[in-house]
Formats: structure tokens, C-alpha cells, sequence
């Protein structure tokens, strides 16, 4: 078999199966993906967390299916499968073998976020191919410019400024790599960078819009997500604790590597590399360290600076050339004495994460004592509350209000699919109209057995106590406890008027 063939068959395998499992057996979507789903319904220019690309594409693929939520499992497998074919792309013009192509693919597909995280279609997800993306533009810039590479670079950028504002972190990787190295400032002088600016710019001034009208609410929601230092000590631990779980999360590429090698090929390894080992040129080398090691380390030093917790997830789009490096300077697979051992590896390890994830649909219920998201009854909960909404009102069901979780099932599976009125505040919901909501009415849930809303919604009904509540059993033959959700009618002509801050 060929390599080309064999790094098709793989890869196209994974994507088949990190989407075939969760569709099969996942009894409803994770907590992005429901989130995603409930802004993407509004067609928004951003949202309270994110920016709207994601959103976008989950309401892209809820239409395209009829209205199923499995589309956000096949939109990770495409987007690991965009990644696997821009680190093919982007080994082959670092002069790599297409067999060395091939084992980076491999050797990427290992680390932990192109395994158990897949079915989650998140924004970090959807990164892998914008990060893999624009590094093969601009290593094509870098060998040969084209105004046609410029504009797809500058339209790429955009696109993943769409997805999260995480890509200003390539963006200033790009554009330091263009000012330290002289072969790459002669570039400035070309048109070809303020065109690829122009582009961008021009692709980002309605999010740009929508940031001044909102007072940057997405920005606001990313600056919290950072936890800032109590203490000296987070100045040392934070920055090291992110550094570390980067480490961990490359535990399935460094075995592979190993069992690659062996015992025997460990010890003749020093006294070989340098007599296999086919240099590249040295601007290839420079290259790849600089867009496989600058980024982390701009993380971790930044978290040193600020003592900021970094969210270690964040670091998922950032080791898309994590293979390409093992291979370039493991000097793989030639020194490899026993291949086959390899590919076997990095089946196994496949398989048991593709295990895991079976798991966590059919078989963790029977041993967690906690509910799990899943596995949440979200359409039974979803028809129900529409169909009391409709009993007492004579009308459908089109605002629901509450925490993210309890609005947001209600808001994908209710028939008519009623807007989410998140925390009933029209700062996190720029997208609702008061008007129309006060001529529609509003329905407010929440979990748990208390009788009162939750203290974000009494700021608004401080005298509030639920019409009704009911118990649904999860969405498992395991013994997990039966969830309670309550529910309070807004009548129209009764919601709060709060205006948006």
C-alpha cells in the first residue's frame, strides 16, 4: 500500500468512527453543543461566549439533517479530518517522505485532542483546521508568495476570529516570525500582507459592530474565563500546571514513539540519528519550531507574567505540527526498528478511546452515582413543558428563560424551537426583542427541588414561586436519579421590563 493511501485510509477511518460512535449511541448531545445549537437558532453576528462561527455551523447542519442534533459529532470528525489533510500538506513541502507524512498524521491523531474530546463540537474543535490551515498558507507565502495565498490567508484569519478570538495568538506568531527573520521581512514590502490585512478586515467589520453594540460582551466572557493570581505562588504554578497537562496531553504520541523504537532502537538512537537523519534545510527546521513552540510558549509566559490560570483545553489547536516535529527530529520512521509495533500502538490506543467514549453513552450510568448531561431527558422535558406552556396559554411556546443547561434542551427540542432568553437578561441575550416577549409571555425553568427560580431570575420576579414541577427519568436503563424540573408562566403583558445594560 502506499503512503498516500495508507494516510487516507487512517485518517478517513478515524473521522468515520470519532462520528459514527457518539451518532450510534449518545442519547443526546454535550453541553457546547446543546449551547451552540440555542445561539445558532438566532443567527447572530456573536453571542455571549463565543464568537458565532460554531453556532453558525450547528444551525448549518440542524437544517441540512431536518432537524437532528447529530450533526455536531460529524462537523468534529470534519474538522479533525481538514487537520490531517493541512499536516499531510504541510510535512510534504517541509520536504518530508510521504511515509514521514503519513506517521505525522499518525503521531498527531495520538494526542488526547484529536481522541476523547471529538464528540464535543466546540470552538476549540473547530480551530484545528484553521490553525493547520494557516500555517500551510503561510508556509506557501514563505516559499513562494501569490496574491491568490494572501487573500485565502487573510479570508482563513477572518474566519477564525469567527471561531475564537484564541487565533489573534497565530495571528501575532505570523506577523513576530515576518519581523525577527529577514528573509520573511522582505515580504512587507509586497502588497501581498495589506491585501491579506484588507481581507480580513474587511470579513471582520460586522462582528466589529456587533462587538461596540454589545460593550464587547465576548471579550468581557473570555477575560473571565482566565482566573487572575490570588497569591505570588499562581506566578509559578499556573503557568507550570499549563505547561505540564500540554505535556500529558502528548502521553499517546511519545508511547507510539517508543514502542516504535523499542529497547534496541532506544540505545542505538544517539550514536544513529545522526548518520539517517536527512536534514531539511535549515528555513524548513526553523519553521517548524517556531509555529510548533512559539504559541506555548507565549501561553506560558504569559501566565507567569499575569498569574493567570489558563483554561488547559485552549491549548487544543495549538500541537497541530506535534507528529511533524517527532518525525522530523525522531528521524522517523527510519530509525524505527519495529514499525508494525507503532501502527499497532496507535491503533490500540485509538480503539480504547473510541471505547471510552461508548462507554460514557451505555455503560458509565450503571456506575455513576451522578447525572449526566447525555443522558439528560431533554425531550421529554422539552414536549412537556411546551405542551403545558400551550394547555395555559392557548399559544405556542416562543421564550423560555433559565440557566444555560435547562433553556438551552428546551430551546432544541421544543416544537417551533422557542428562543433562549438566557438568565432573562437582555445583556446576555442581545438578540431578544422585550417588546415581543412582553406580547408573547415567557416561560421560566429550572432544576432541582427548590420552589423559587434561581436567584439570577428573582432579581427579576422577587416574589416568584414555580407553577408546577416533574420528575423525568434519564435517558438510560441504569438507576440514575430521575432529574426535577420546575417551570413559571410569564403571561404576556407580565414580563419584567429590564432594559439592557
Amino acid at each position: 500500500m502506499t503512503a498516500s493511501r495508507a494516510a487516507l485510509f487512517y485518517a478517513a477511518g478515524l473521522c468515520l468512527l470519532y462520528g459514527l460512535v457518539p451518532t450510534l449511541t449518545f442519547p443526546g448531545p454535550p453541553l457546547d453543543v446543546v449551547e451552540g445549537f440555542a445561539w445558532g437558532r438566532e443567527l447572530q453576528l456573536g453571542y455571549t461566549k463565543h464568537p458565532p462561527m460554531q453556532a453558525w455551523l450547528l444551525e448549518l447542519s440542524h437544517r441540512l439533517t431536518g432537524g437532528y442534533y447529530v450533526g455536531g459529532y460529524w462537523l468534529s470528525a470534519l474538522s479533525a479530518a481538514f487537520g490531517y489533510l493541512f499536516v499531510w500538506k504541510i510535512a510534504r513541502r517541509l520536504a518530508l517522505s510521504k511515509w514521514q507524512a503519513f506517521w505525522s498524521i499518525v503521531l498527531t491523531s495520538v494526542t488526547f485532542y484529536f481522541t476523547l474530546p471529538m464528540p464535543e463540537f466546540n470552538p476549540n474543535t473547530l480551530q484545528i483546521p484553521v490553525w493547520s490551515g494557516m500555517i500551510l498558507l503561510f508556509l506557501k507565502i514563505q516559499q513562494k508568495p501569490t496574491l491568490l495565498d494572501w487573500v485565502l490567508l487573510g479570508a482563513l484569519t477572518a474566519f477564525g476570529l469567527y471561531t475564537k478570538y484564541f487565533v489573534f495568538l497565530l495571528v501575532g506568531t505570523i506577523g513576530l516570525y515576518t519581523l525577527v527573520f529577514a528573509d520573511s521581512r522582505r515580504l512587507i514590502l509586497s502588497p501581498g500582507p495589506w491585501l491579506c490585512t484588507l481581507v480580513c478586515a474587511a470579513l471582520l467589520v460586522p462582528h466589529i459592530l456587533w462587538l461596540l453594540e454589545t460593550d464587547f460582551l465576548t471579550l468581557q466572557y473570555a477575560a473571565s474565563r482566565s482566573k487572575p493570581a490570588v497569591s505570588f505562588f499562581d506566578h509559578l504554578f499556573n503557568p507550570l500546571n499549563f505547561f505540564f497537562a500540554q505535556v500529558g496531553n502528548h502521553a499517546g504520541l511519545f508511547l507510539i514513539v517508543l514502542a516504535g523504537l523499542g529497547w534496541s532502537g532506544l540505545k542505538r538512537y544517539s550514536a544513529e540519528r545522526q548518520q539517517s537523519q536527512t536534514r531539511l534545510a535549515a528555513p524548513g527546521d526553523r519553521f517548524l519550531l517556531w509555529f510548533a513552540f512559539v504559541p506555548l510558549a507565549v501561553i506560558v509566559l504569559a501566565s507567569a507574567i499575569t498569574g493567570n490560570e489558563f483554561e488547559h483545553m485552549w491549548g487544543t489547536p495549538m500541537f497541530v505540527l506535534s507528529g511533524i516535529v517527532a518525525v522530523r527530529f525522531f528521524a522517523l520512521p527510519g530509525l524505527w526498528p519495529f514499525p508494525r509495533r507503532a501502527i499497532v500502538g496507535a491503533i490500540a490506543i485509538q480503539a480504547i478511546f473510541l471505547v471510552v467514549i461508548f462507554g460514557q453513552a451505555v455503560l458509565e450510568p450503571f456506575w455513576k452515582e451522578k447525572q449526566t448531561r447525555i443522558h439528560y431527558p431533554a425531550k421529554d422535558v422539552a414536549i412537556e413543558l411546551a405542551d403545558i406552556w400551550k394547555s395555559q396559554t392557548g399559544t405556542d411556546l416562543a421564550y423560555v428563560a433559565g440557566d444555560m443547561w435547562s433553556a438551552a434542551n428546551v430551546t432544541l427540542h421544543a416544537p417551533g424551537r422557542p428562543s433562549m432568553f438566557y438568565l432573562h437578561s437582555q445583556t446576555l441575550s442581545p438578540w431578544i426583542d422585550l417588546e415581543d416577549v412582553q406580547q408573547k409571555g415567557v416561560m421560566i425553568v429550572w432544576r432541582g427541588d427548590r420552589d423559587i427560580p434561581l436567584n439570577e431570575l428573582l432579581v427579576f420576579y422577587p416574589d416568584a414561586v414555580r407553577d408546577g414541577s416533574k420528575s423525568f427519568r434519564y435517558r438510560s436503563s441504569a438507576d440514575i436519579p430521575e432529574v426535577v424540573v420546575n417551570w413559571l408562566i410569564i403571561p404576556p403583558g407580565e414580563v419584567a421590563e429590564v432594559p439592557a445594560n
